[in-house]
C-alpha cells in the first residue's frame, strides 16, 4: 500500500472541516482535543505545535504541557499560546504525567495524541472524522498510516505492516504480538468515550508506555477502523529517548508493559491463540533481559510457565555470533545493540544535511 502523496504540515489543504456527526455526537461538529506532552524538545516543538494549528478539521484544542523541560521549549510553547492553544507547565514527572495532566484539562469529544517531536499531515484529524461521519459509534477506534523520518518529514518512509487494515480488537492484538509490529501513538484518535475507559497513563513505566495504554484502548473498543488517507508522520534517531533505553529500569517497566497487556488479552479470551501470541512476544523481547538481568529472567520465565510454555535461549544476528565465541555473551549483545546506534547516527547526520541544503 502507498500513503496518498501529502502536502505535509506546513500547508493548509483545501476542506471544510464541516462535518456535522448525527447521534452521539447530535448535529454538532465534534471537538478534537490535541494533547501534547514535552519535555527538552526546543528543536521540534515549533513545528509540531504549528501542524497541530493548522489541522483543517476547525474545531479542535490543543493543549501543550511541559513537563519541566531545562531548555526553551516552555518559551517556544506560550509563544503559540491563544484562545484554542493552552500551555501549561508542571515539575518533571514523565511523559505518562503528562498526558494525564493534559487529558485532565481537555474537553475535546475525541483525544488525538502527539509527540513533541512528531507531525501530523493538515488533513490528518478530518480524514479520521470522515470515517466517524460513516461509522457513528463512540465505540470505534481510527488509526491511520504513519512514515518515519529524521529531518525532511517530506521524505518519510511508510511500512505498512498487518496492522494496517480494519481488524477487531482481538485480532489487532494477536497480530501486534506474533509478528512484533508497533504502531505510532500520533496515528490514532480516540474517542473520549475509549479514553475514559481506558484509564489513566500509567505513571510508573518509562519504557513501552505507549504500548501499555494502547493495549487498554484496543480492548475497550468494538473494533478498529483504518483510515489510510489520515497521515502522521514519527520522528527517529533521537537515541536518548525513553524508548531506547535498556537500562534495569527501562526494562522493569518493559516487562510491567508487556505482562499487563498479555494479562489483559488473556482476560478477554483465554486461549490457545491468545496464550500462543504471548509467548511469541515474550520470546521476540527475551534477549533485553537477557543475561544482564537474573530476576527479570526469572520473572519471564515464570510468565512464559503460567501460559503453558517454554522460553529458549535468545540468538544474536549470525555476523554477532562469533563475537560470543570469542568474548562472551554481554560483548556480543553489547555490539548488536551498539551497530545500529551507530548507522543511526550516520543516516540521521547525513539526512540533517540535505535538510539544511534544502535537498
Amino acid at each position: 500500500m502507498n500513503p496518498r502523496a501529502s502536502p505535509g504540515p506546513y500547508k493548509r489543504t483545501q476542506g471544510s472541516g464541516n462535518y456535522k456527526i448525527k447521534g452521539h455526537f447530535g448535529l454538532m461538529q465534534p471537538l478534537v482535543s490535541i494533547l501534547i506532552p514535552a519535555y527538552n524538545a526546543e528543536k521540534w516543538i515549533g513545528d509540531t505545535i504549528r501542524s497541530a494549528i493548522q489541522q483543517t478539521w476547525s474545531n479542535r484544542e490543543i493543549i501543550i504541557v511541559d513537563d519541566g523541560s531545562k531548555d526553551s521549549t516552555l518559551s517556544i510553547a506560550k509563544s503559540f499560546a491563544s484562545a484554542s492553544v493552552k500551555i501549561i507547565s508542571q515539575e518533571n514527572k514523565g511523559a505518562s504525567a503528562a498526558r494525564n495532566t493534559a487529558y485532565s484539562h481537555a474537553q475535546g469529544d475525541f483525544i488525538q495524541w502527539l509527540d513533541a517531536d512528531d507531525l501530523l499531515a493538515p488533513d490528518k484529524i478530518e480524514q479520521q472524522i470522515k470515517r466517524l461521519a460513516i461509522e457513528n459509534s463512540n465505540m470505534t477506534l481510527y488509526s491511520s498510516a504513519f512514515g518515519f523520518f529524521y529531518y525532511r518529514y517530506q521524505k518519510s518512509k511508510f511500512k505498512p505492516n498487518n496492522l494496517w487494515q480494519d481488524l477487531p480488537p482481538l485480532d489487532w492484538m494477536i497480530i501486534k504480538f506474533r509478528e512484533n509490529l508497533w504502531m505510532s501513538l500520533d496515528a490514532w484518535l480516540i474517542s473520549r468515550t475509549l479514553t475514559d475507559l481506558a484509564g489513566r497513563w500509567n505513571e510508573k513505566l518509562s519504557r513501552d508506555d505507549d504500548g501499555e495504554y494502547i493495549c487498554r484502548v484496543v480492548l475497550a473498543c468494538n473494533k478498529i477502523v483504518f483510515v489510510p488517507e489520515a497521515i502522521s508522520y514519527c520522528r527517529i534517531g533521537n537515541l536518548g529517548s525513553l524508548s531506547t533505553r535498556r537500562n534495569y529500569e527501562a526494562c522493569v517497566s518493559l516487562f510491567l508493559s508487556h505482562s499487563s497487556c498479555i494479562e489483559q488479552l488473556c482476560k478477554m479470551e483465554n486461549s490457545e491463540r491468545t496464550k500462543k501470541a504471548s509467548l511469541s512476544l515474550l520470546q521476540r523481547w527475551f534477549i533485553y533481559y537477557y543475561p544482564d538481568y537474573p530476576d527479570l529472567i526469572e520473572k519471564v520465565i515464570n510468565l512464559a510457565r503460567e501460559l503453558g510454555g517454554e522460553l529458549h535461549c535468545p540468538t544474536l544476528k549470525w555476523k554477532y555470533n562469533w563475537i560470543k565465541e570469542v568474548f562472551g555473551w554481554k560483548p556480543a549483545k553489547i555490539a548488536q545493540q551498539t551497530m545500529p546506534k551507530v548507522k543511526t547516527v550516520a543516516h540521521k547526520s547525513f539526512d540533517k544535511l540535505l535538510h539544511s541544503l534544502r535537498i
